[in-house]
This record gives structure tokens, C-alpha cells and sequence, in this order.
């Protein structure tokens, strides 16, 4: 395995174990344990430590070690919608204003790729980091497209918060199975912006946006359908 997919690999899952709990709020971490937990080298976990500290999920403990972020889901759920309302203002402009080519045909790419990794029907070891990829490239053009700096600049201050990021995906490699069907609906929904998007429906192309960001609490204690069901 490559280096730069040994450190995807370790940070996605260091991301679920955060999110799961398995990695405690307040636990501080070591390279050197968790290294040899995960069957790696200190390097990717420490880049990882980094990226982390950056999504929000790590703070600093001392001079060089971490811990992780005491977060609450009211916490979390707040960035999520934060993230939702500029996205979905974000697709709402660029359906409004009218979609260049050059996005839409990158936009169609990230929709084939997509289709590629999932028409088989399973999710596959392999297949994350390109799922991830794909998804970074698909919020990236619509975000370039709408044109607005302060959306873009509202997010990266966002994204400094626990799972809040596009890139916080985290995705449970113990359990394929359902985060095949999370990350198909998710790219269900990619299509149907898309379509939106270049149908120049713009309200469309926003509330389908400000629900895809809800992707990120599938499956856990903060979906918003688990809520309603409840």
C-alpha cells in the first residue's frame, strides 16, 4: 500500500474511532500506540494528528501530544447545518447565475466516477480515498463556481469544527455494508443537484444541498430521520 493511501487509510479511521468513541473526549493520544494499533509507522499517524487538529477533532496537550476535542452533538449538528445553508447558497447561485461548461463537465465527471465505484453494488477497501477524492472534487466546483469569496471564506472557518468539513467524512470500514448504502444515497442526491443545478432551479438546488450535508450523521445518534422515527 502506498504511503499516501496508508495515511487516508489511518486518518478516516481515526476519524470513526473519534466519532464512535473509541477514542474517548479528553483521551490523549500517542503516536506510538496507536501506530502499532492500526499496524503502521508513526508517519501516517502523525499527519494524521495534524489534519485532525485541523477538522477540530484534536487539541494540543503539551508541547507535541494531543487529545481529543470534548465536542457535543449540539455541537456538531450546529456545524453541519452551518455548512448546509453555504453549500446550499453556494448551488443556489451557481444554478441562478447559470453553470459554465468547464463546471459542468467536471461536475459530470465526479457523477461517472462516482457511478464507477458503486455500480458493483459493494464498497471496497480501495474504493474509499476515491470515493472521498470524487466527493471533495463535486462540493469543490460548485463552491469555485458560485463565485462568492465570503462562502468560501465562512467555510474554511467551519470547517475548523468537529465534522463539519466535506473532507470529515468518516466511514466505518468494520461495517462496508451500510456505508455502501450512505455513500450511494449520498451520491443519489449528488445527481439530483447536479440535475438542479444545470435545470437552473435554483431553490431545488439549494434544499438538496442543505440536506446533503446532513450525509455526515447517517447512521449515528444525530441523523435527523433517527430523530423523527424516534
Amino acid at each position: 500500500m502506498s504511503g499516501e493511501r496508508t495515511g487516508q487509510r489511518v486518518l478516516v479511521t481515526l476519524r470513526r474511532m473519534i466519532e464512535a468513541g473509541d477514542l474517548a473526549a479528553g483521551e490523549r493520544l500517542a503516536e506510538i500506540p496507536l501506530a502499532e494499533r492500526l499496524g503502521v509507522s508513526r508517519m501516517p499517524v502523525r499527519m494524521a494528528f495534524r489534519e485532525l487538529e485541523q477538522e477540530g477533532l484534536l487539541v494540543r496537550a503539551g508541547a507535541r501530544g494531543f487529545a481529543v476535542r470534548a465536542v457535543s452533538p449540539s455541537q456538531i449538528v450546529g456545524a453541519v447545518e452551518v455548512r448546509g445553508v453555504l453549500e446550499g447558497l453556494a448551488a443556489r447561485l451557481v444554478a441562478e447565475r447559470g453553470v459554465g461548461k468547464e463546471v459542468l463537465r467536471e461536475l459530470f465527471t465526479c457523477l461517472r466516477d462516482g457511478d464507477a465505484l458503486l455500480e458493483k453494488g459493494e464498497l471496497t477497501e480501495p474504493g474509499i480515498p476515491l470515493y472521498l477524492d470524487m466527493n471533495l472534487r463535486f462540493h469543490a466546483a460548485i463552491i469555485f463556481a458560485s463565485g462568492n469569496d465570503a462562502i468560501q471564506e465562512a467555510l474554511a472557518r467551519n470547517d475548523h469544527l468537529p465534522f463539519a468539513s466535506v473532507k470529515a467524512l468518516a466511514v466505518d470500514r468494520n461495517n462496508l455494508t451500510m456505508e455502501y448504502k450512505r455513500l450511494a444515497y449520498a451520491h443519489m442526491q449528488h445527481h439530483s443537484i447536479v440535475e438542479a443545478i444545470a435545470a437552473r432551479q435554483g431553490a431545488r438546488a439549494e434544499a438538496l444541498m442543505r440536506e446533503h450535508a446532513n450525509v455526515v450523521l447517517r447512521g449515528t445518534e444525530l441523523d435527523p430521520a433517527r430523530a423523527v422515527m424516534a
